[in-house]
């Protein structure tokens, strides 16, 4: 039987083990959000409709870019805009998922290079409180993140308005 002292020491010795885990779990959950908030600052995004015109308005990330949560069909997507772009660019792994068909191949021409990517429409593309129909979109193979591009066949319909590291985006 262990002496009443070496039992103390061992609870102590526990107690100590268990309250650095937690303080270890709170530092990351705490660093973590706050990764999350610096990569995506639009994480809750404002929209507003006034006299017909929608509007959301986006903050830039730390690496000058503007991401945002949205909907492909209804099903949620991460959106980087890219006005570089002439059309959406979705990561083809996630087809089946936001109800997309592969159509015919197309030639697309990126900074890696030219690649084959697949025609799509998507019926529906949701930023904040702006809805698009019927958008046209590629199906791209060589997208390894799970980020949607939001590109100008998207945007075209749109209002853009960039100052001071917000972007504004209006629908009329």
């Amino acid at each position: 039987m262990n002496p009443p002292h070496a039992t103390q020491q061992r609870i102590g010795k526990t107690l100590l083990f268990m309250a650095w885990l937690l303080v270890l779990g709170l530092l990351t959950l705490f660093f973590n959000a706050w990764l999350d908030k610096r990569d995506n600052p639009n994480r809750n995004l404002v929209s507003r409709t006034d006299n017909g015109i929608r509007e959301v308005v986006l903050q830039r990330n730390m690496a000058s870019h503007y991401v945002a949560p949205g909907l492909i069909n209804d099903q949620p997507v991460l959106f980087l805009i890219d006005t570089g772009a002439s059309r959406v660019s979705i990561p083809e792994r996630m087809a089946d998922r936001l109800g997309l068909t592969q159509g015919a191949p197309l030639s697309s021409s990126t900074a890696n290079g030219t690649i084959t990517v697949y025609s799509t429409i998507a019926r529906k593309v949701t930023l904040g409180n702006i809805e698009v129909y019927g958008v046209p979109a590629d199906l791209n193979p060589y997208i390894e993140e799970d980020v949607v591009l939001l590109g100008m066949s998207f945007m075209k319909h749109l209002e853009l308005v960039q100052k001071d590291g917000t972007l504004t985006i209006r629908q009329h």
